[in-house]
């Protein structure tokens, strides 16, 4: 969970982020570590502009993170919260939604937020956005106990291995000693090579020559997890006549970081003050809800734009070894990294070819 949501929460309440600081399901972490095709390491801390006494970012399993959300849903009087009830059929009739659950019960309204994450039906069937293989990008993930060498400020680990271009190995530490491990690949070039997401992972763990020890006492706790997920390295049409995409339905996944929580909770917030602003105007046309479309797109199109452009920059790996060497001795190539995962203009330097040519005659 990034600096992003740590926002989003601070902007809902101030005291939400407290929570996580005492609960023992969710660990502070303090920045990232890259290890280049080459294998050199490049450590880098996050920067925060704002000074707060809570940590830039946090990590925890995905269902601690769910269920803590879930339990503040739970808290609001205003909110109905329907459990074990998915969505199965949406149909259009007499300018509202027809919702159809799989228990045969019905709903009508005006206004749909989808959030139904990577698989959404909704976005597929009714809204009619379509995933593209180099949009798009597989991942997998297991839980481990016991992996060696784990940062002692809880660095989040990108791997950036030359069989995954463009893609990673990652390790995140997590609560009581765990790890959150996994790997994900850009669909189109896994095709292309054939390669097998699972037996990949595997390999690298029992083989790799950097990261094959640290797994030697390393047990796996629970099943592997497979999961899609959809880029946002195109720009899409987010909403339509009584709808709105948020998160993963509206395929805003970061193409770099592979994030997708934080830009989730984002198009959430705008697209809940863009719903009361609908209700207010009693307008639930698709050319009023497009401004949700420029509200998420003002904030996140040049982000998502440059993270694309480094994804593709990662298919170089040569380069990327170089930048992660040169950045090991160039303090303001290092502080430029640092910066970038919350400031864009940081990041639009690292996509400008003139900010290598500067970094290949400077001295330092």
């Amino acid at each position: 969970m990034s600096g992003k949501v740590v926002e989003i929460l601070n902007k809902l309440d101030k005291s939400l982020i407290l929570e996580f600081e005492h609960a023992e399901e969710f660990l502070p972490s303090y920045g990232v570590s890259f290890v280049s095709p080459g294998g050199e390491w490049l450590r880098v801390p996050f920067r925060s502009k704002k000074q707060s006494s809570a940590a830039p970012g946090y990590i925890a399993r995905r269902i601690h993170f769910d269920n803590w959300l879930v339990e503040k849903v739970r808290s609001k009087p205003l909110i109905t919260l329907l459990e074990k009830t998915a969505i199965r059929k949406a149909l259009r009739h007499n300018q509202r939604w027809v919702l159809h659950s799989d228990d045969e019960s019905c709903f009508e309204a005006d206004l749909v937020l989808v959030c139904d994450g990577a698989y959404s039906a909704f976005a597929r069937n009714s809204a009619h956005s379509a995933t593209e293989p180099g949009h798009y990008c597989f991942g997998l993930r297991a839980y481990y106990k016991n992996v060696s060498g784990l940062d002692e400020d809880n660095f989040i680990e990108l791997h950036f291995l030359p069989e995954a271009l463009p893609g990673y190995f990652w390790i995140f530490p997590l609560p009581g000693g765990y790890a959150n491990v996994g790997i994900g690949m850009r669909a189109d070039k896994m095709r292309k090579r054939k390669v097998n997401l699972k037996k990949l992972f595997y390999r690298v763990i029992g083989e790799n020559q950097n990261i094959a020890p640290r797994f030697k006492q390393a047990q796996q706790d629970g099943e592997i997890k497979q999961f899609g997920l959809p880029l946002g390295s195109k720009k899409r049409a987010l909403s339509g006549d009584g709808y709105m995409l948020c998160g993963d339905a509206g395929q805003l996944i970061d193409p770099f970081t592979g994030e997708g929580i934080g830009n989730a909770m984002l198009s959430g917030m705008i697209a809940a003050m863009t719903a009361y602003a609908a209700v207010q105007k009693h307008n639930f046309t698709a050319d009023f809800l497009r401004n949700y479309d420029e509200a998420v797109y003002q904030r996140l199109e040049s982000e998502l734009r440059l993270s694309y452009t480094l994804q593709q920059l990662v298919n170089f790996p040569w380069l990327f070894n170089w930048i992660v060497h040169k950045a090991n001795s160039n303090p303001s190539l290092r502080e430029t990294i640092s910066c970038m995962f919350e400031d864009v203009d940081m990041r639009a330097r690292l996509s400008n070819p003139l900010f290598y040519l500067k970094l290949l005659f400077s001295r330092h």
